[in-house]
């Protein structure tokens, strides 16, 4: 969202992640948390379903003029959140469960917003 204002970005994002967190959760995931921060960085959602947890990043864009949003996830970002994502499991005891890293995508607003869920996106590999 080119030249948005701090606010306005804020509030996009907030729906992209709304729009995220529903998909999942039709799909029959349960969210167990949001916007998560550690030292190591944020994870935007962390999703559970079966054996598996999972931490989804979310990428938006108001168009795709400018790409597929998915595509903007960095090595360098895929790194920050697998720090997190082990801080996260360490902190609350998860180190024996299955885990995946998925990216969804969200382009568009509202009721017109396109959802794209790519599980196993990258992996912990460093």
């Amino acid at each position: 969202m080119r030249g948005a204002e701090p606010r306005e970005r804020r509030q996009y994002g907030d729906a992209a992640e709304e729009a995220a967190v529903a998909f999942l959760e039709a799909q029959g995931w349960k969210v167990l948390a949001r916007n998560w921060t550690c030292r190591y960085g944020e994870l935007d959602v962390v999703a559970e379903r079966g054996d598996t947890l999972c931490f989804v990043e979310v990428r938006m864009r108001s168009t795709a003029v400018w790409g597929d949003p998915a595509h903007t996830v960095s090595f360098a970002k895929q790194r920050r959140v697998v720090k997190a994502a082990l801080h996260y499991l360490f902190a609350y005891g998860l180190g024996e469960r299955m885990i995946r890293f998925d990216v969804i995508s969200v382009v568009g607003r509202g009721e017109r917003a396109t959802v794209e869920h790519i599980p196993g996106a990258f992996d912990a590999g460093m």
